[in-house]
């Protein structure tokens, strides 16, 4: 099985030979931001398939935020260019939890936390905490706080 940096480079230089500048420049990128989480800190490390998806995910999210503010000051070309790259960079990450799938395991944490006497904003740390492991990366980390903070204020 090959690791999903592997693929990255093979897909870049597909993109390469078949001369589509998008898949080329996001890949690229991707590659770039890759590299440099492999050499943050004291010394290199090769990143697994896990911490490549963590990395991904993030310049995807990058790029989410940039075409938002792109179309908010008017910049629709712009815009399309960031989610263009972003659709790109989604063919490499895990399939994305729908709503109600994050909010059944959102209920089931907060039931079990509940019956182990943590109730209320307390209980939230514990409880994001739990829902993290439960469903990975396959949920956005902002999206999981704002679920938990509402079933715990009702």
């Amino acid at each position: 099985m090959t690791s999903l940096k592997e693929t990255l480079k093979s897909d870049l230089t597909v993109a390469m030979k078949a001369s589509d500048d998008l898949t080329k420049s996001t890949l690229r990128m991707a590659l770039s931001a890759i590299t440099n989480a492999e050499v943050a800190g004291d010394e290199a490390v090769d990143l697994s398939d896990d911490q490549i998806v963590k990395v991904l995910q993030a310049e995807s999210k990058k790029r989410l935020e940039s075409a938002e503010i792109y179309e908010q000051n008017g910049r629709a070309e712009a815009a399309a260019k960031e989610k263009a790259e972003a659709e790109v960079l989604a063919k490499y990450l895990p399939a994305a939890m729908s709503d109600s799938e994050l909010a059944a395991v959102v209920a089931q944490e907060v039931a079990a936390a509940a019956a182990a006497g943590n109730a209320g904003m307390k209980a939230m740390g514990l409880v994001v905490k739990a829902v993290r492991e439960k469903v990975g990366s396959s949920a956005d980390g902002s999206k999981i706080a704002d679920l938990v903070k509402s079933a715990l204020a009702q």
